[in-house]
């Protein structure tokens, strides 16, 4: 049966496949944008204007739809200022309570159903350690933006929604994030790992993500977090040696933690540190993933 859907952070890497997702199977999308001309024009939805950190959601966006997809949020990759990080935070903390606030005021009419996007940073660092959903929080700037964020989304399940949060790792696509970036010294031959390569690396295929919000999102039985990581999470210096053999390039060019963080400051913690965040939630919720193989997973992702 056909839903109807608002999302939050539709033109992102990941509100952009999810969008032509749901709309191939016939559900009904609308999209809650700063520029709703834009976003209405790329996608071929319907657009409505909002600014989350100025007012609640706009209701006339929210009654009568099924469910809320909420992927909003200032960039993490960029190099971490005081004034960058209050808008990382500001963006999830203040952008999410105006969400609900605005859930709150459709009252009856508001969606049944909340998935919003959280972070495998919610965990901090743990070494080697498997992280499943059960782990405590970490300490970090970037698990406090989650707990935050968490916090804040999880508020709607006192207006009676189901609430999902999916604990995103690195995402998989040539045209977008992460791997986006380490593309072009790898195709040079001068890709490898970084900072020792011993650190984690909890990896997603961007098609299997998406997957993974549409089971969000159809399965009443899911509730509270999700990683939103593949079933084996890799260390930095495997996924470069796999990354390497995808392009048919040596991928021994070791990549100092110093560098790095000359390069990026405090934001090289993501890139430095890791975490082995394993999807146990997901498995035992019935998800199946189609790209569970890492060298499958960049083969495709490449192609």
């Amino acid at each position: 049966m056909a839903m109807n859907i608002t999302m939050t952070g539709a033109t992102g890497l990941i509100g952009r496949k999810l969008a032509k997702a749901l709309r191939e199977r016939g559900d009904g999308v609308t999209v809650l944008s700063r520029s709703p001309e834009k976003a209405g024009a790329t996608l071929g939805v319907e657009a409505v204007r909002w600014d989350p950190e100025a007012d609640p959601a706009p209701t006339e966006a929210l009654v009568h739809r099924d469910a809320v997809v909420h992927l909003a949020g200032e960039p993490v990759a960029q190099r971490w200022s005081d004034d960058a990080k209050r808008r990382i935070r500001e963006s999830r903390e203040t952008g999410t309570r105006n969400l609900v606030a605005g859930l709150r005021e459709a009252a009856t009419l508001a969606p049944r159903t909340l998935v919003a996007s959280s972070a495998v940073g919610y965990y901090g660092k743990h070494g080697d350690e498997r992280v499943p959903e059960s782990t405590a929080a970490g300490s970090d700037f970037l698990a406090d933006v989650c707990v935050a964020w968490e916090r804040e989304s999880s508020a709607a399940a006192e207006l009676g929604l189901r609430v999902v949060q999916i604990r995103t790792g690195v995402v998989l696509d040539k045209n977008g994030g992460a791997l986006e970036k380490m593309l072009p010294p790898f195709k040079l031959g001068v890709g490898g790992p970084v900072a020792g390569g011993d650190q984690y690396l909890p990896w997603i295929h961007v098609d299997d993500l998406v997957s993974l919000y549409l089971k969000a999102l159809d399965d009443p039985s899911w509730s509270g977090p999700y990683n939103g990581a593949a079933p084996e999470p890799v260390t930095n210096a495997a996924f470069s040696k796999a990354l390497g053999r995808a392009l048919h390039r040596p991928a021994f060019a070791p990549v100092p933690a110093f560098a790095i963080k000359l390069l990026y400051g405090e934001m090289s913690e993501i890139v430095t540190e890791g975490q082995r965040a394993v999807p146990e939630r997901a498995l035992a919720g019935g998800f199946t993933y189609q790209h569970a193989d890492l060298d499958e997973a960049l083969r495709d992702t490449l192609r």
